[in-house]
């Protein structure tokens, strides 16, 4: 059996970092933790991948950090969800309930 690719599809991990700050802020390494916790340890965010996207939703004004102090006591920035951030969380969710269906589509009828 081929072993799993955890890879995540290009444009995805944005959609992923704005779900994981729907329902409240969180810094950089929960959020990546969340995201394996959510998808039952399939999918793994990695640091080099994790950073660039929060400072390029943050630059697109979907993220706001402040700077705080971590469960460990450790200076973190926290990412929490624009109302900007939030309507485009609904728009990507969409497209993607859109994309993941057509693809089914072609694979059942392949």
């Amino acid at each position: 059996m081929p072993k799993e690719k955890p890879d995540l599809v290009y444009g995805t991990l944005d959609m992923l970092v704005l779900r994981t700050l729907q329902n409240g802020p969180r810094h950089g390494l929960a959020i990546a933790d969340r995201i394996q916790q959510m998808s039952t340890d399939v999918l793994r965010v990695e640091q080099g991948s994790l950073y660039p996207a929060l400072y390029r939703l943050e630059a697109q004004g979907w993220l706001k950090a402040e700077e705080g102090l971590s469960e460990t006591n450790r200076k973190a920035r926290f990412y929490r969800l624009t109302a900007a951030g939030r309507r485009q969380l609904e728009a990507e969710t969409e497209h993607w309930a859109r994309v993941t269906a057509a693809i089914n589509l072609v694979l059942e009828k392949a």
